[in-house]
């Protein structure tokens, strides 16, 4: 009896346990469906000109140093308005520094994020004129400041939505003529992947520039940590307006809970929705009307809650939306439709705008009055495609061998955006890859000082090259005969040396080839010399070591890299044949001259040794003379 019941405690544990469980994996999946509030999102906050990181009241935001620029000078700041964050410096870009500067930051989490950038003033710059340029995010330009920026508020940044895919985001300034741009402050802060999501097709490859953002009611401007909004909502700038009108409407507020904000994707704050406009009983309709440049589309993003206390139900308040003379919304409730009083509704609709001026239209039903809280307006921009990397690392290798001059700049996207290309670069959209080539460079006389690297063949979509009348010296690269679609090659009056490369044979397309005036030597390539007959134009005079085309000296004998390289060694082997013979030549005449010396000291006692020889060898031929007999003479020879 006592085992069941251990067995019965020991099942409903194990049902316990494996419920629990459960339950809070559904609720971290729950969470993470939810969004993404529960981490951190990514932000960067740069202090442009700044040696420091530094922190800025009244939230005690961090703005780190200034860092990832392509050029530019610091300087102190004067702050065009008190919207502007409080920093006292910025950087900026003289022409001098090049057409156009950039900001490129690198290791940025792929995700959805909000770009600002922030404006202003040199202080104590000698002229007050007030800069006028464009900037470009990611190679797409998303604004061109306008006369009189600096007299209004949300005129003195600039912002768009973008996504970011390689890591890395690049924030450009363009000349136009008109001052130096002056960058105050940038910031990149992430946002919710889906946010202002307004359609199926929105996405990557879309730009939402904003263009507005009311607060309607609220006597104050405000960012998203004024209002204690989520960070994933992208400390977003609201300005505020209390009247769409003189005696036509009034503000209302409340201090009670709102229901439905702070959700994903956008992540709206509380206080957005604590205050609105309403219409009055003179002036039923809220109209509001703003200037917008012509051509484009816009996607418009209205905020209500029925804050009223005189309304306390469904169709109490209806009114229709009406977008530049059309209905976009019909018979709007508030209550009904965000199903409750204090609780958030918000509505978007695209409309494109053929004309200069955006007219929003609240118009009540049945005598009611209308109420809004926020509007927000985007202009929608399609994103520009970008140069092949491949390319864009090529140019940037030129850029430094070439030692090209500061004032081209050279910064950025070469392609993009369209309206602010480099300057000697020509460009053409690629259909099969969707993204801009290079195919052409107009580099002559610029005062180039530098070499020619293989990495030039990497731009192989080239057509024609034109680097005459600089200074370039080293080899011409064989490589560029891997560019099949080159037609044009100027090099002439420059300082190239060495052979002109057996590749140029191969470049089939090649109409004219100019190397004239430059140090070049050798036999001018077979490949090249058969091409004249093809009615091309080639021009190598001025170059004393060519030969083997008419117009040119003769060549000698011909030798091919491999017999060149035999001779070489063959006299390299005769040289020290010779130096060998030499060296055993010399020892052996020193060891002759060491041999008669020491026969030189040796022959006085060498002549005394050969008298006395010779006088031996006289005495023995007289006894033998003297004492000499017969064997007669003798007698016999006794033998025992």
């Amino acid at each position: 009896m006592k085992i069941s019941n251990v067995y019965k405690i020991s099942v409903y544990y194990l049902i316990f346990c494996f419920i629990f469980l459960f339950l809070i994996g559904w609720c971290f999946a729950f969470n993470l469906s939810d969004g993404v509030s529960n981490t951190a999102p990514y932000a960067m906050r740069i202090n442009c000109g700044a040696r420091h990181d530094v922190h800025t009241a009244p939230t005690n935001t961090l703005w780190y140093r200034d860092f990832g620029y392509t050029g530019g000078i610091p300087a102190n700041a004067s702050l065009p308005s008190y919207v502007s964050p409080h920093l006292d410096t910025l950087r900026y870009f003289p022409l001098s520094e090049g057409p156009e500067n950039c900001y490129i930051i690198n290791r940025v989490p792929k995700g959805h994020y909000s770009v600002r950038v922030f404006f202003g003033s040199v202080q104590l710059k000698s002229d007050d004129l007030e800069p006028l340029f464009d900037i470009s995010v990611e190679g797409t330009l998303i604004t061109s400041l306008k006369s009189g920026w600096s007299n209004v508020d949300d005129q003195v940044f600039t912002e768009a939505q973008v996504f970011l895919t390689d890591g890395s985001v690049s924030i450009c300034f363009h000349s136009t003529g008109h001052g130096d741009p002056a960058i105050l402050a940038l910031e990149i802060l992430q946002i919710d992947d889906k946010a202002y999501q307004f359609s199926q097709h929105s996405g990557q490859g879309i730009i939402l520039r904003t263009v507005l953002r009311l607060s309607c009611g609220d006597g104050r401007p405000k960012f998203g940590a004024d209002y204690g909004g989520d960070p994933w909502g992208g400390d977003r700038f609201w300005k505020p307006i209390t009247t769409f009108g003189e005696g036509g409407d009034k503000s209302i507020s409340i201090e009670a809970s709102i229901k439905q904000v702070s959700k994903p994707p956008n992540f709206y704050p509380a206080g957005l929705y604590e205050r609105a406009i309403v219409s009055s009983d003179s002036k039923p309709d809220i109209e509001y009307i703003m200037d917008v440049d012509p051509n484009r589309n816009y996607s418009i993003w209205l905020h209500f809650a029925e804050i009223d206390e005189s309304i306390n139900g469904v169709g109490q308040r209806v009114f229709d939306i009406i977008i530049n003379g059309d209905i976009e919304f019909e018979e709007v409730d508030i209550v009904k439709l965000s199903g409750d009083r204090n609780s958030a509704l918000v509505l978007n609709t695209t409309v494109p705008v053929n004309g200069r001026s955006l007219t929003i239209t609240l118009k009540p039903k049945n005598r009611d009055h209308a109420i809004i809280c926020a509007i927000e307006i985007f202009e929608i921009i399609v994103a520009e495609s970008k140069t092949l990397p491949d390319e864009v690392k090529a140019l940037q290798t030129l850029k430094t061998t070439l030692g090209l001059p500061v004032r081209l700049g050279w910064n950025g996207d070469p392609c993009v955006p369209q309206q602010h290309p480099w300057s000697g670069a020509d460009c053409q959209f690629d259909e099969s890859t969707s993204k801009w080539v290079i195919d052409g460079l107009g580099l002559d006389n610029q005062g180039l000082k530098g070499f020619l690297q293989n990495d030039i063949s990497k731009l192989r979509h080239l057509q024609s090259i034109n680097l005459s009348g600089n200074n370039i010296h080293g080899a011409i690269p064989s490589s560029l005969g891997a560019i099949p679609s080159l037609e044009v090659l100027d090099l002439s009056y420059n300082s190239f040396n060495g052979s002109i490369p057996e590749t140029l044979g191969q470049l089939t397309s090649l109409q004219r080839l100019y190397l004239n005036s430059n140090s070049l030597s050798g036999r001018v390539p077979a490949a090249l010399g058969g091409r004249l007959l093809h009615r091309a134009s080639f021009n190598f005079t001025d170059n004393h070591g060519l030969c083997g085309i008419p117009g040119l000296r003769t060549c000698g004998p011909h030798l091919t890299t491999g017999a060149k390289i035999g001779l070489a060694f063959g006299g390299l082997g005769v040289f020290l044949l010779i130096v060998t013979c030499s060296v055993c030549c010399s020892k052996r005449r020193q060891n002759i001259l060491r041999t008669q010396q020491m026969a030189a000291r040796e022959a006085p006692y060498a002549k005394k040794r050969t008298n006395l020889s010779q006088n031996i060898q006289l005495s023995r031929h007289h006894n033998h003379h003297g004492q000499s007999r017969t064997a007669a003479e003798n007698g016999p020879i006794l033998l025992s």
